[in-house]
């Protein structure tokens, strides 16, 4: 099933608030949500996920189950298609008083990203190519996300800002948010090099102390 993704023309704040004010009466599932405001969902639902890592250390296990999320969800932009998530989650019945409250309470925590991030170096978040670039940019930091290395301070933090500055700039056309997106995700890259390397030269110190 194809998504439509909608223009984002607003501050991410009024865009919540509206979408908040346009929901249909009574309750409705996951999947008729991100139908109804479509690549705007996802997206939020993607910074919604990164919000658990912004510590240096988060609780093992959550960044997998997150990133496996954050992964389908990219996938589904790329694709331009609605994500395959767990057809229980899909069908899981949300009432509609309480998106009104998270999508407000959300669009209150947004304004204070509004002050920072406004439409800029727009050429990262318009043309097609550009956007399957972050498409792809977000899947790497999903990727990134899952690595072993929870117990390793900052390894959750690195690649969780990676998505939340991707998702925030691809929502508000800031070019220069996507710009520290990619950033993000290299340094991530860097750091994870260095930590596999640093195993294996551990390894190797051990194996010439004890095996050879």
């Amino acid at each position: 099933m194809s998504i439509e993704l909608k223009p984002i023309e607003k501050k991410l704040s009024i865009t919540l608030t509206e979408i908040a004010s346009h929901l249909p009466e009574g309750s409705l599932t996951l999947r008729q949500l991100l139908e109804e405001i479509g690549e705007q969902g996802l997206l939020i639902f993607c910074i919604f996920l990164t919000i658990p890592f912004l510590i240096p250390v988060s609780i093992p296990g959550v960044s997998t189950v997150f990133g496996a999320l954050i992964i389908l969800i990219s996938i589904g932009l790329l694709t331009n298609r609605l994500p395959w998530l767990p057809e229980k989650l899909m069908q899981k019945s949300i009432p509609k008083d309480f998106l009104n409250t998270a999508l407000e309470k959300s669009a209150h925590i947004f304004e204070k990203i509004d002050k920072f991030s406004h439409a800029r170096l727009e050429q990262l978040t318009q043309s097609t190519t550009a956007l399957q670039f972050n498409g792809f940019m977000l899947l790497l930091g999903g990727i990134l996300l899952i690595f072993p290395f929870g117990f390793v301070p900052f390894s959750n933090t690195l690649p969780g800002l990676a998505i939340l500055l991707l998702a925030v700039g691809m929502l508000q056309k800031d070019g220069y948010f996507v710009l520290a997106g990619y950033i993000m995700n290299i340094l991530t890259i860097i750091y994870f090099t260095v930590l596999i390397g640093g195993a294996i030269m551990a390894g190797k110190e051990l194996w010439s102390l004890f095996g050879g």
